[in-house]
């Protein structure tokens, strides 16, 4: 508990100091005259006298009540809401046959790259709690597996659910790129990002991948793509399955994002980190902390009790 404007209590003792200081009030002459030796002699009841007291008292308290009223008491409550970042984020995950690659270690064991991207994936989006998240999976052709939506355990769900072949065995990743700026060209939001993973080269887009990344520039939406796999065009061209790192960096450069190279699990645990620093998460940031007054009930008290002090007063002069 503390006080917004402290200094307001340092007029507490301000009646006594005005009692001390101004000259009495003349008291009202009354209708009987008595004469000056009867007068001396008369004294006050008993139950003036404390009715006198409790009226001072009563008005002290009302004084004191009013000033506590005006510093503004006041005490930090802790919540744990959390507002809504006003940021729209889509994933879109290449569901391509290459996915079934198992090259990838989870916690001793060999699984495929699909599987290692649910596991982190899943866990990624579950802490985007605030932001909007969808999800596009491409692999011949590009589909929404869930619109944006700030229920991202859903959204996690739908990442868990994905299975190679649902959307063919090819790579579109123009056609994947190209769907998500669809969903997020009417957006509102402030701040609209692509998450794009591929482990593979565009196979069956119509539109080249660059082409693509210009559009995204032009509508404003930054695009980070990951590039997936042990093996890439630019260092072994004929391996089987390499990703093609040097188009998804172009991507991501056109549109004023960050490429990622993946090759095994513990690069993409980084990636997730590294991308919650480029796009802080509100689940991230400290509990909501707001003031909450409580400047009614020392205004309530005060008026409650003039309304005392009225009541002693008007039974004083019946």
């Amino acid at each position: 508990m503390s006080l917004e404007h402290p200094l307001i209590l340092g007029l507490l003792l301000l009646p006594l100091f005005a009692r001390r200081l101004l000259p009495p009030v003349a008291a009202p002459t009354g209708a009987l005259h008595v004469p000056p030796a009867i007068a001396a002699g008369l004294r006050p009841g008993r139950a003036a006298r404390h009715r006198s007291r409790l009226l001072q008292l009563l008005g002290w308290l009302v004084w004191a009540c009013l000033l506590l009223a005006l510093a503004g008491p006041r005490a930090m409550e802790t919540h744990d809401l959390r507002l809504a970042s006003g940021r729209d984020i889509i994933l879109a995950l290449d569901l391509s046959g290459s996915m079934e690659t198992e090259d990838f270690d989870l916690d001793g064991q060999r699984v495929s790259r699909l599987d290692a991207v649910k596991q982190v994936a899943a866990g990624f989006i579950e802490g985007r709690e605030g932001d909007r998240v969808g999800l596009v999976v491409f692999g011949d052709r590009a589909f929404v597996a869930a619109p944006l939506t700030h229920d991202t355990a859903s959204v996690a769900r739908a990442v868990l659910g994905a299975t190679i072949g649902i959307s063919g065995k090819s790579t579109a990743i123009s056609d994947g790129l190209g769907l998500a700026l669809r969903r997020l060209r009417g957006s509102e939001a402030t701040s609209r990002v692509v998450i794009l993973l591929s482990d593979g080269v565009d196979t069956t887009g119509t539109v080249a991948p660059r082409d693509v990344a210009t559009m995204a520039q032009e509508l404003g939406i930054r695009v980070h793509t990951i590039a997936l796999g042990p093996d890439d065009l630019e260092s072994r061209p004929a391996a089987r399955d390499a990703v093609d790192a040097a188009t998804l960096r172009e991507v991501a450069e056109l549109s004023g994002g960050e490429m990622f190279r993946v090759r095994g699990m513990d690069a993409l645990r980084q990636v997730t980190r590294a991308i919650d620093a480029l796009e802080p998460s509100p689940a991230s940031a400290p509990p909501l902390q707001v003031w909450r007054d409580y400047w009614t009930w020392p205004a309530g008290a005060a008026l409650a009790l003039s309304l005392l002090a009225l009541g002693l007063t008007r039974r004083g002069a019946q």
